[in-house]
This record gives structure tokens, C-alpha cells and sequence, in this order.
């Protein structure tokens, strides 16, 4: 069992920067984050496999860098030039590496955090 807390959530105006920050109980080298927008089913945003290897959705290509602290174990997103359409709730996933890269359908059978709050006005 892994905990997550998601952490670094707020309003910005369109165009802002956020940071996103995920804390594993221990540690997990299959990580990634989530969003669920209201009335939206839940998608996959970045993920971040144990070799380095990164995925990006197309619509945060660019913008959003998933990044980890292998010292703490801490999962970053962070998101710049952001869009009223990047409003939602972001989760924090991971789940044990099983010695393929991430996906986000591998984390969607994993571990879940909380979530953390975004929302970008325009």
C-alpha cells in the first residue's frame, strides 16, 4: 500500500504557473498525475517511469513537465501558461514498477492520492 498527498493546488489567471507536488509514503518508481474536470471522466495528464522516461497527454505537451525529487521521492508537475481548460482536480498516481515504463493505464490500477485543486480563470 502506498500513500499519496497531493499538495500546491489554487487559482491562477490564464497564463499562470503552478507547481504540483505529490508525497509517497514510501517509496514508488511508477508515478503520474490525473485530472478529473466537473461533469468530465477522469484522464491521464503526465507520468514519469523509472528509467526517466515521460509521457505527456497532447493537450499539456509543452506546458506542463512532470518531474521527481529522488532524494525525497516527491512528484512535481508543473504547469505554466495554464488554460481555463486545464481547471480540475488533479490526482497524484503510482504503482509498483513492474520493469516497463509507466502508463497511464498501468496507474489507473494503482495507488491514488486526494487530489489538489486547480482552477485558472480567464
Amino acid at each position: 500500500q502506498v500513500q499519496l498527498v497531493e499538495s500546491g493546488g489554487g487559482s491562477v489567471q490564464a497564463g499562470g504557473s503552478l507547481r504540483l507536488s505529490c508525497v509517497p509514503s514510501r517509496s514508488v518508481h511508477c508515478m503520474g498525475w490525473f485530472r478529473q474536470a466537473p461533469g468530465k471522466e477522469r484522464e491521464g495528464v503526465a507520468t514519469l517511469s523509472a528509467d526517466g522516461f515521460r509521457t505527456y497527454a497532447a493537450s499539456v505537451n509543452v506546458r506542463f513537465t512532470i518531474d521527481k525529487d529522488y532524494t525525497k521521492g516527491t512528484l512535481y508537475l508543473q504547469m505554466t501558461d495554464l488554460k481555463p481548460g486545464d481547471t480540475a482536480m488533479y490526482y497524484c498516481a503510482a504503482k509498483e514498477w513492474d520493469g516497463t515504463n509507466c502508463s497511464f493505464e498501468k496507474l489507473f490500477r494503482g495507488f491514488w492520492g486526494q487530489g489538489t485543486q486547480v482552477i485558472v480563470s480567464s
